[in-house]
């Protein structure tokens, strides 16, 4: 076992909750996630309406910027709290001769937002014009 200085606080929880951003973010996933399992209940059910189907493909334009939006605010506005209480940090020098800095890991969580983001996002974009023009064509030779 680790014998490091590990920090908890329960006050970092409530600093964060109270942030417009958690509401940003939690909004945008609770849609995308109504979506997501409505799509998935009904495709089970071999009755997938077009409306769902065009959410799911439609909606995560707006959804998902909001989401990732929210989440690095949050994570901005934890940034001070985490450095100056040292949150789940562990320091030099231990049994392990091994150290962990929250404060860090987080900057490098945003900083990797750069090149993931896009790349999800066009993912989903190319999934869109393939699954709904798909949908177009169907639709045009009934």
């Amino acid at each position: 076992m680790v014998k490091a200085r590990i920090k908890f606080s329960h006050s970092f929880m409530e600093l964060v909750q109270t942030e417009d951003s958690v509401l940003l973010f939690v909004v945008a996933w609770t849609i995308t996630e109504i979506i997501r399992y409505s799509f998935y209940t009904f495709s089970l059910l071999n009755h997938l309406p077009y409306l769902i189907k065009w959410a799911r493909y439609t909606l995560f334009i707006v959804l998902y910027p909001m989401g990732v939006s929210g989440e690095l605010l949050t994570i901005y506005a934890a940034l001070p709290f985490v450095r100056q209480s040292g949150l789940y940090s562990i320091s030099l020098p231990n049994k392990y001769n091994f150290s962990f800095d929250y404060y860090t890991f987080l900057i490098l969580v945003m900083i990797s937002y750069i090149p993931i983001f896009p790349q999800l996002y066009f993912h989903m974009l190319h999934q869109r014009r393939k699954v709904l023009s798909h949908t177009e064509e169907h639709k045009k030779s009934e």
